[in-house]
């Protein structure tokens, strides 16, 4: 195989890897995205900010605080839970069947967490060290460890998620106020406290994303924007409350991104991508693997 046809393919190589590592970052985002949304019917624009919410976490527990990434992973999950719990009490119930207005009280919030931690750490950019250094050299091509541990962890939270509503007695009583709010409160299940853990699981999720990002993005208060745009892409060529789709869906906006960037350039590969997804709901408008609701 000549040179040129060599390095061609691992440059392909080098690029398909990343985008695996975008898209594992997209899932875990998109999952909070479609139990909020695809669940609850809850359309929350405060969602990018929730995620960097985690990243806040991680640099405080990392870099401040001086401990582990470990620590830092399942505590940006409850300290953006709690958010998100907050939240759905104070503001979410109350708007309850009222979409429009749900819309802009979440889009208030955003703007509110953006400017509180504005004040708190300044605009400037942070940065949280990489935890697991190394790479992993395939040939020419080689793989950050860490981008091994993202995708590995992202499946295995992506599994968990879909156990813990498939199995357990929460996620069922989830599913049953999804599919009959009514007759499951007749049946005496408390829908007002399943839906405070529910929206509050989903923002978790988003802060564990944000950890995990933290060390390979920087850290601002304004990095949630790009984050909220691909949860719902991913949501919307997916299919809401579809978590297969999610995947297929993270899988497709991240190795789109990648690929069309090592190509041309993040601009144009956008533009691209946003064409691809226009297209998908243009003839798809239920999504890829839209969920059949009865």
């Amino acid at each position: 195989m000549p040179f040129n046809e060599v390095n061609s393919m691992d440059s392909f190589l080098a690029l398909l890897l990343n985008g695996l590592n975008s898209s594992a970052l997209i899932l875990l985002a998109a999952l909070g995205m479609v139990i909020i949304c695809g669940l609850m019917n809850v359309i929350n624009l405060a969602h990018g900010e929730l995620i960097m919410v985690g990243a806040y976490t991680a640099f405080s527990v990392t870099q401040v605080a001086g401990l582990s990434f470990a620590v830092a992973v399942p505590a940006a999950f409850v300290v953006s839970a709690a958010v998100g719990a907050a939240m759905e009490l104070l503001v979410i119930r109350k708007l309850t069947g009222r979409p429009a207005e749900t819309m802009l009280a979440t889009f208030g919030i955003s703007v509110v967490l953006q400017q509180v931690t504005n004040l708190i750490f300044g605009a400037q950019s942070q940065y949280v060290a990489i935890p697991i250094e190394g790479n992993l050299s395939a040939g020419r091509v080689v793989i950050p460890y860490y981008n091994i541990f993202t995708i590995l962890f992202a499946a295995a939270v992506s599994a968990g998620t879909v156990l813990l509503l498939k199995k357990t007695r929460f996620g069922k009583r989830v599913r049953a106020i999804t599919q009959n709010r009514t007759m499951a409160e007749c049946l005496g299940i408390n829908s007002a406290r399943i839906d405070t853990l529910t929206f509050a699981f989903g923002c978790g999720l988003a802060g564990m994303a944000g950890a995990l990002a933290a060390p390979v993005k920087s850290v601002s208060p304004f990095m949630g924007g790009p984050y909220l745009v691909s949860s719902f892409m991913t949501s919307v060529v997916g299919g809401i409350a579809s978590f297969f789709g999610t995947a297929v869906g993270s899988l497709l906006v991240g190795e789109s991104t990648a690929l069309l960037g090592g190509v041309s350039n993040d601009v144009f590969a956008s533009i691209l991508v946003f064409l691809l997804i226009i297209a998908v709901i243009r003839f798809k408008p239920e999504g890829l693997f839209a969920k059949e609701r009865r």
